[in-house]
């Protein structure tokens, strides 16, 4: 059996990173069941054994002290029901994934906070936007992440200008990039809690980027089914 993977999302109907996401859990043995703020109700009763918080638009300010400049989309609907996804899995204890904004809207769901745009204050890397892995990450020494992808520096992609700022409770730095910004946080206490800050779903031809589904895939066959409505 496949374990079910939750992978949130927006609502509309064009959304390329459901499809990369769904094909790359299912290249590494699992079966990704979408949800959004209006269509998870009628998968309230499915049995899910991880969650994938996905990418997309930027998080409210409001929600971790920041400033709203009116500048970038915020989608307050989709804010609100990923904290419940997030609140979910942590109180059930399923392995979780976070994708770009999902590693930070997992850090502010922790207590943590965010740089709202770093644009302005790279200097070693640039703020070009490419799915294609045109940047680096360096792992942190002793962390679990490492050891999944089986090396401490690997290729990735940007379309982020969010970072994490202040590190919410009970997790750490994993990774960051040329500039320092964190690229990937994990839980310190042996949780099954991974951020990523780019988007490997788009890598799945790198064998570093399926080790992470297939990771989440591993640790979701091990885990209790939970419905979304326990």
């Amino acid at each position: 059996m496949r374990p079910v993977i939750g992978v949130t999302g927006p609502d509309h109907r064009f959304a390329p990173a459901w499809w990369a996401t769904r094909l790359a859990v299912s290249l590494t043995g699992g079966r990704a069941l979408r949800l959004t703020p209006l269509s998870y109700q009628q998968h309230s009763h499915d049995k899910l054994q991880g969650l994938i918080i996905g990418g997309g638009d930027d998080i409210d300010p409001s929600l971790y002290g920041g400033q709203d400049d009116g500048k970038a989309p915020i989608d307050p609907d989709r804010d609100r029901f990923e904290i419940e996804m997030i609140e979910h899995a942590l109180q059930t204890q399923l392995p979780l994934m976070g994708i770009c904004r999902g590693a930070q809207l997992i850090n502010v769901v922790l207590g943590g906070s965010l740089f709202g745009d770093i644009r302005g204050m790279r200097s070693r890397t640039s703020n070009f936007r490419t799915p294609l892995p045109r940047k680096t990450a360096l792992g942190i020494e002793c962390r679990r992440l490492s050891q999944i992808l089986g090396s401490r520096r690997w290729r990735i992609n940007s379309l982020h200008h969010q970072a994490i700022d202040r590190l919410g409770d009970g997790i750490v730095v994993a990774a960051r990039d040329l500039d320092g910004f964190v690229q990937a946080v994990e839980c310190e206490q042996g949780r099954e809690i991974i951020g990523v800050q780019w988007h490997p779903e788009y890598l799945p031809y790198l064998s570093t980027q399926r080790r992470l589904f297939r990771h989440l895939v591993d640790c979701a066959r091990r885990s209790k089914p939970e419905s979304l409505d326990e």
